[in-house]
């Protein structure tokens, strides 16, 4: 009996052993099978090339290949070795050294090869040597752009900027030739061939105009030279849909040599600085504390103070014990009264603490979510930082006062780019982005829309707003910006820097932002200029920037001047 048990159970076993490998196991060892007996060549995918809005390419493909090596398949591997060092500019010992491994199907011995060298590999004829087609990204204007577009790794993968954000779009799928061989790999001499062609990545049409992004990049680099700065940054939007114009961080790197031998320096210039990094914006941000006031008037907020009322011409207010200061005396060595309008062109911290203390931190802080800081704008790109934005229950009174000129709070470039842009735009904050559409590899283009995120502000009040602006740049702070027979609004901001919790002595950062017509804002420019030597105000170092962008901007679209 214990005997027929035995039996019954190694019987049991053996079959449930062909069950697992017949029904579970079955597919991999066909798999091993298949691969014992042919050999794949890839068909690397077309990478997508990325365009401007206007269908200039700005990254695309030049034809280049990589070489296989079958080490089963060489017959004399010294030989192989010998001409593939002297094609390809190798050290031989290392080339037979990878052809002599054991234990593989295959190695690449090089890659992004060139055509001419590939026809003369082709020439010896070698057993066991392949090639395929492979993507060596060229991009069309080098160090420009950088920052945003990014680059890829040696096997084409996008692993910084735009390159990496969209890389399942731009990396498409890889084929593969299938060839029969041997039991050790080598061709037979009739192979069946099995082709499997590769899917081609789609392109990506970016927002970016490349001629205000060159024009932009040209007074950046002028900017950076004659301030002697630390570092300076640009954006360019489209006030009515917040796309991306241009966008430039100087100093930067060529894309065509980029420095992987140096991750210092190369995360250094790599960095998007107005999308990742954050600062004190200064005086450009009463722009945003005098739009929260101009809508709690019109909404009739008895706290709030018209466009007419006249501030205390005291230069200083004191708040909870500390004492604010107005930057300058205004007129013949005397602090002056002042409206709103006034106050705005005169850049006047105390009647922007006076605004911000008279709103409360409660109606305040609905402004500062509204326009979007303390959190991130929605960007198509990694990274992006929130800002630092004190804690609603944390804020004192003079933190408060603070915020209200543009301190104690620190804010992205796009950030502020994208709330003053809403502020004189009618009210309206977008989804800003970078991608205008996806152009698959048969051309068809798919246009991406507008996203409109939130109204902050009425556009009665956005209007009153753009018309003090433009008064700021027609008479105030920022009449370096102006320009003749077209309406620029904008505003300067001079910002201290702060270290380990201190003021950084002779550290400042320069900025001005500006629009334009200022009627109907079509083009909106934040300058940031880091560290600038000798003088640093935001009217003497940034606004001219702007307006030589602005007048450049104004030549290329052939814009006319208002009658």
């Amino acid at each position: 009996m214990s005997v027929s048990l035995a039996i019954a159970f190694i019987f049991c076993v053996i079959i449930g052993r062909f069950f697992y490998i017949q029904a579970v196991w079955g597919s991999d060892l066909v798999i091993m099978a298949a691969d014992q007996w042919n050999r794949e060549v890839p068909v690397i995918a077309a990478r997508g090339e990325i365009y401007d809005r206007n269908g200039i390419v700005l990254a695309g493909n030049e034809n280049t290949y990589s070489v296989f090596v079958r080490p089963n398949a060489v017959v004399d591997k010294t030989f192989c070795a010998t001409v593939l060092a002297g094609i390809f500019g190798l050290d031989v010992n290392e080339v037979l050294a990878k052809i002599s491994k054991t234990g593989v199907s295959e190695v690449t011995v090089v890659r992004h090869a060139s055509h001419e060298d590939i026809v003369t590999m082709i020439s010896y004829d070698i057993d066991g040597v392949y090639y395929a087609r492979d993507n060596t990204r060229e991009y069309t204007y080098g160090d420009v752009l950088c920052q945003v577009l990014g680059f890829t790794s040696v096997d084409g993968t996008g692993i910084s900027g735009l390159e990496k954000y969209y890389n399942s779009l731009l990396a498409g799928t890889n084929g593969e030739i299938l060839y029969s061989t041997d039991i050790v790999g080598v061709e037979t001499e009739d192979p069946a061939i099995v082709y499997s062609p590769a899917t081609d990545g789609s392109g990506i049409m970016l927002t970016i105009d490349a001629e205000i992004q060159l024009a932009a990049e040209q007074a950046m680099r002028e900017v950076y030279t004659s301030s002697g700065a630390k570092s300076v940054s640009c954006i360019v939007l489209d006030p009515q849909s917040f796309e991306i114009l241009a966008l430039v961080n100087y100093p930067s790197y060529d894309l065509n040599d980029v420095p992987r031998d140096d991750t210092e320096t190369l995360n250094s210039l790599s960095r998007n600085k107005a999308v990742v990094d954050i600062y004190e914006p200064g005086s450009t941000f009463k722009v945003i504390t005098a739009a929260a006031n101009l809508e709690e008037y019109l909404q009739g907020n008895a706290s709030a103070f018209s466009p007419s009322y006249v501030f205390n011409s005291s230069r200083t207010r004191s708040v909870d014990g500390t004492t604010i200061k107005c930057w300058s005396d205004h007129r013949n060595g005397k602090h002056s009264n002042q409206t709103l309008a006034q106050a705005l062109n005169n850049s006047c911290n105390p009647c922007f603490t006076d605004i911000a203390l008279a709103l409360g931190t409660d109606t305040f802080y609905e402004y500062l979510s509204a326009f979007g800081f303390g959190n991130v704008t929605g960007l198509d790109f990694s990274g992006e930082a929130v800002g630092m934005l004190l804690p609603q229950s944390m804020v004192r009174l003079c933190d408060l006062a603070r915020i209200g000129f543009g301190q104690t709070i620190a804010v992205t470039q796009l950030q502020l780019a994208c709330a003053v842009a809403a502020a004189v735009n009618g009210g309206n904050y977008y989804v800003p982005r970078l991608l205008d559409g996806v152009v698959s590899p048969d051309g068809t283009v798919e246009e991406i829309e507008t996203v409109l995120k939130t109204e902050v502000i009425s556009e009665q009040a956005s209007r009153m707003l753009a018309q003090m602006l433009e008064g700021v740049v027609t008479e105030g702070s920022g009449k370096n910006a102006y320009i003749e027979g077209y309406k620029v609004g904008g505003k300067t901001g001079t910002a201290q820097k702060y270290e380990d919790g201190k003021i950084a002595a002779g550290k400042y950062v320069s900025s001005f932002v500006g629009f334009f017509p200022s009627d109907n804002p079509r083009y909106l420019a934040l300058i940031t200029v880091d560290e600038p030597q000798g003088t640093y105000y935001g009217s003497a170092v940034a606004a001219p920037v702007a307006k030589e962008i602005f007048q450049d901007i104004i030549t290329i679209k052939n814009i006319q001047p208002y009658e």
